[in-house]
């Protein structure tokens, strides 16, 4: 299945991590699994979560005003909690916590009246579940004990309590699926077990049955998804097809009271334009509180990136991935019709930036937001290989504070050398 448009176009979306992990401002999920807190004690977080300032309007106001177009909500993560009416269980926040809310279906309502696409993550996984580990993944060493959370003893596997499992698993996909018609379902959780256990052929074709047009990440073994998501680090070399950069706003997933080591406004832009340089899309994590508020240090900043992308436009939204590495040192884009170049420019540059490998001639160089026309000098250059493209840059006023971005008008479409080395 293609991917739809839409996807490639969005550059930026909101990732949330919400769930009763924010009651005590702890790892989602991972806290219990990893043993620094009992799961009898992670699941009393449930008495403890009320969603009493939770404001989906709100939400989708901030996200529209950070520049995004689309978001993706954790439906239910590891730990098994659905934050929708599922009739699958009881563990729910409708059903088991204060809040007796249905946070999925004020989300996406929200989300669509703003004109944002809509996005459900789902773990595969659930930890919390009965029949959960019930079965190994056939490369496991006999030898090798594993979580029990995650999987029985060796010969301790119970093969029908595995088939409970997955009646369970496609129960809540569907209810999902029927319930809420994500334009995005954004998986997790895939690597406990083998594509065959998981009969992943089989999931993709019960999502591609009933809603064909839905995106899917890669987070399915076996190749059954539809795009790239490499988590907390640009990618050196971008992936070649469809990607997505999902990346916290600080070192945290979910809430977490005492992690106050946010990424500045610069930062966030920078990783940014980097990924979208890359031809990939950045979702941005953000952690509400346990109420539904999103921390105001996580709020200032999504908006002031979306005060930065409006002031670059044309830099963002119509565009490809840019330049290879070395032709730039920076990230760049290139617009749809391929006869506009943009430049990221990170850094105060020393009087010039330099552009290399072009053959177009440069009709015209501008940066965006000051509207300051830049002077430009092509050297060098022999024997069809093109030389420096100088793009002087004579006063710092010009430069934005966060990233500068130079437009350049060229005499046609991208016309780019590629140097090839003898064998």
């Amino acid at each position: 299945m293609a991917i739809q448009p839409w996807f490639g176009e969005a550059k930026l979306g909101i990732f949330i991590h919400y769930g009763i992990y924010a009651v005590n401002g702890i790892a989602e999920s991972w806290s219990f699994f990893n043993g620094s807190i009992s799961h009898e004690d992670y699941m009393l977080q449930l008495d403890g979560f009320t969603a009493a300032k939770f404001d989906a309007e709100a939400w989708a106001e901030l996200f529209e005003a950070a520049g995004a177009r689309y978001a993706v909500l954790t439906s239910k993560h590891h730990d098994g909690v659905a934050l929708y009416d599922t009739a699958a269980n009881d563990l729910s926040t409708v059903k088991a916590t204060p809040a007796a809310r249905d946070i999925v279906s004020e989300y996406m309502d929200a989300l669509r009246r703003h004109g944002l696409k809509t996005g459900l993550y789902f773990s595969h996984l659930d930890w919390s579940h009965p029949d959960y580990a019930s079965v190994r993944p056939a490369e496991m060493p006999a030898d090798e004990r594993g979580n029990p959370f995650a999987v029985p003893a060796a010969g301790e596997e119970d093969p029908e309590a595995w088939e409970r499992f997955l009646a369970f698993h496609r129960a809540q996909l569907t209810e999902i699926i029927e319930r809420f018609q994500p334009d995005l379902l954004w998986f997790d959780g895939d690597w406990e077990r083998d594509p065959e256990q998981w009969r992943m052929e089989e999931v993709r074709q019960l999502i591609e049955s009933k809603l064909p047009a839905t995106i899917i990440n890669g987070r399915m073994r076996g190749g059954f998804g539809d795009y790239a998501t490499p988590e907390q680090g640009v990618p050196v070399v971008p992936p070649a097809g469809p990607w997505e950069l999902c990346v916290t706003i600080n070192e945290s997933w979910g809430y977490q009271h005492d992690d106050h080591a946010y990424k500045s406004v610069r930062q966030l832009v920078r990783l940014f334009a980097e990924t979208i340089g890359g031809g990939g899309n950045l979702l941005l994590d953000v952690g509400p509180r346990e109420d539904g508020s999103i921390p105001e240090e996580q709020v200032e900043r999504l908006r002031e990136l979306g005060d930065w992308i409006r002031r670059h436009e044309p830099a963002i939204y119509d565009t490809t991935r840019g330049l290879p590495l070395g032709a730039f040192y920076g990230a760049s884009t290139v617009s749809l019709d391929r006869r506009k170049l943009y430049l990221f420019v990170f850094d105060r540059p020393n009087e010039y930036v330099v552009v290399r490998g072009l053959k177009n001639k440069v009709l015209k160089a501008t940066i965006l937001g000051s509207k300051v026309e830049l002077r430009t000098t092509r050297q060098g250059g022999h024997a069809g290989v093109p030389g420096w493209e100088y793009l002087f840059i004579d006063s710092d006023t010009a430069l934005d504070r966060d990233c500068t971005v130079i437009e350049l008008e060229l005499d046609g479409e991208l016309d780019l050398f590629e140097h090839h080395t003898r064998d």
